[in-house]
């Protein structure tokens, strides 16, 4: 069972998960900066931790199983926007993972033609800064304090036995 204490540390990774996809999202469709395809991937750990969040707070079961879910989401979260920023200050290459944005084998002439007309973000271009750091840098850091809080929450799991 969740104390006070780990139950405020969950609302909060909520709020900010929240407040984290809002913010993607009004920064590309208000603001108009394009996200590249890492930036969309850093996304999902979000969505996922909302939900796992949610699940956490409306059943009260398998609470150590979810908590566990959430310090891998997060380290998942923190894998990618490592990888993301290392491309962006040119210490790894882009992947096709940077340049495939909607492609498939059952496109025609001119979808395709369509898509390569579209201009397609590079990872290692950085659109959007706040306070001078890029999106990705923040969510690296965003992420690290989650994991860390959520291991507490984790190891006192493991001390309740």
């Amino acid at each position: 069972m969740l104390n006070f204490k780990d139950e405020n540390y969950l609302k909060i990774i909520f709020l900010f998960s929240v407040i984290a996809l809002i913010s993607a999202y009004f920064i590309e469709h208000i603001l108009g900066h394009q996200p590249c395809n890492l930036c969309l991937i850093e996304r999902i750990p979000y969505g996922i931790g909302i939900i796992l969040i949610l699940i956490i707070f409306m059943f009260k079961k398998d609470e150590k199983f979810l908590i566990l879910l959430l310090i891998l989401t997060f380290t998942f979260s923190f894998i990618i926007s490592f990888y993301h920023f290392g491309i962006e200050q040119g210490f790894f290459q882009e992947s096709s993972v940077c340049a495939a944005k909607g492609f498939t084998e059952n496109m025609s002439k001119d979808d395709l033609l369509e898509k390569l007309n579209q201009k397609i973000i590079s990872c290692k271009d950085v659109t959007f800064r706040i306070f001078g750091l890029s999106l990705t840098s923040i969510n690296i850091v965003i992420s690290l304090i989650f994991i860390i809080n959520l291991i507490k929450i984790f190891t006192k799991y493991e001390k309740n036995k």
